[in-house]
């Protein structure tokens, strides 16, 4: 037989009411033939085949001449859904992008849920982004998420799910310009006020305001200073050089390298550890720190032995690093201490115009790690020009480094010595 059978591929097996050879895939029974029969055991290699070719999933259903046709749009996108949990994965967790796949192809579910893939078009395609402008979705993302869904569409055409011809039509919807659709436009990103990065830094523990120094310093994202490590800092020569463990634009082949001049170097002094691969921003340590000064505030204001042993719940404890949904959470919650509404805007109950107003309050004095990198790119290119902010940055464009508003290594390796 072409295939060795083993634990982990579903066995060539006898069905004994019929005398059929049978293989279960995905919980489906598929049917090859007489038992023993060369032509079953070829069928049996060849449906095994392109079993493990296609992520160890089973098309909904299979024709000789072509694409099933009356595979719906649900089944296409619970058979992709499937594939894209395997294959959207970085460093052992699903990467933000099956999220955005989701979000992406909730409104044609929800409109051709039901209908036949074969029937889907580009009028179809223009419906289904229609529903993303109602619901007030910018235009940027409004094109993202439907090039997603065509990328579906060409998935399932790799894996004769899909005829040619209809990805074809799809392609043919051009996609929302700027100025000629009433779909929103988003802001350009600004750089944070110096005044809310001050207040911030006044009051965030000593972890989050180093992660908030070290973005201003260097321009890294988010997900780069949330994930360093010992392990990928070159600590030779005067700026240090860091090459994160993952980062953006990895799976186009690039490699990212981050220096660290000697303010930066001064940030990170107190964060060295020696487990070069524990992460230097460890949230548990964070948790331990605030536990203790309220223990420790406690002893002032009540003697030791009147202070309450309440048995207290177990709850699950902090990770080991910071993701970079939880730096943000933790800069928005800094955000609200060093600049806390007025009084008025602080009671239980609000009328619509005080909650009006406190969400003016909180947008005016909250700010996301993203626009940080505004902050550092203004900098750089303000002193140095904008092709020393595209290989600072990390761009592979000028035009990139223009909406942010990153010269070789070595370069790069100055400017930071400089102002880093």
């Amino acid at each position: 037989m072409a295939i060795q059978s083993s634990s982990r591929i579903p066995k060539y097996r006898l069905h004994k009411p019929s005398g059929l050879a049978v293989v279960r895939l995905n919980g489906q029974d598929t049917y090859l033939g007489p038992h023993g029969s060369d032509e079953s055991q070829q069928k049996y290699a060849r449906l095994i085949k392109e079993w493990l070719a296609n992520h160890r999933l089973l098309a909904p259903a299979e024709e000789a001449d072509g694409p099933p046709g009356d595979l719906t749009i649900h089944e296409l996108i619970d058979v992709y859904l499937k594939f894209a949990k395997g294959y959207y994965v970085k460093n052992g967790r699903p990467t933000g992008e099956l999220h955005n796949l989701k979000d992406a192809l909730k409104p044609l579910a929800q409109l051709y849920g039901d209908s036949a893939v074969a029937t889907f078009g580009p009028r179809a395609l223009k419906a289904v982004r229609q529903a993303m402008i109602d619901a007030d979705l910018c235009r940027r993302s409004i094109n993202s998420r439907v090039n997603r869904i065509r990328r579906m569409f060409r998935w399932g055409v790799e894996n004769q799910m899909v005829l040619p011809l209809l990805l074809e039509g799809l392609r043919a919807v051009a996609p929302l310009r700027p100025g000629r659709t009433n779909a929103r436009e988003t802001k350009p990103v600004e750089p944070v006020p110096g005044h809310l990065v001050d207040g911030v830094l006044r009051v965030a523990p000593r972890q989050i305001a180093a992660m908030l120094q070290l973005q201003l310093l260097t321009g890294m994202r988010p997900g780069e200073v949330t994930i360093m490590r010992m392990a990928d800092i070159d600590m030779n020569g005067r700026a240090w050089a860091y090459t994160p463990q993952s980062h953006k634009t990895e799976h186009h082949g690039r490699v990212r390298v981050i220096y660290l001049g000697p303010k930066a170097q001064q940030e990170l002094q107190p964060f060295i550890k020696p487990n070069l691969t524990a992460y230097l921003f460890d949230p548990s340590e964070v948790v331990t720190e605030y536990r203790q000064r309220i223990r420790e505030e406690a002893k002032i204001c009540r003697p030791e032995h009147k202070l309450s042993k309440r048995r207290t719940r177990a709850r699950r404890g902090p990770g080991d690093q910071y993701t970079t949904n939880t730096y943000a959470r933790a800069i928005v919650k800094a955000c609200d201490k060093a600049f806390p509404p007025p009084k008025e805007l602080q009671a239980d109950e609000l009328t619509p115009k005080q909650r009006a107003a406190l969400r003016a309050w909180r947008k005016a004095h909250r700010f996301s790690p993203n626009q940080l990198r505004h902050n550092a790119a203004t900098q750089i290119r303000k002193e140095f020009g904008i092709e020393a902010a595209r290989t600072v940055l990390g761009h592979t464009s000028s035009a990139v480094t223009e909406i942010y508003a990153a010269m070789d290594l070595a370069r790069a390796s100055e400017v930071m010595l400089r102002i880093g």
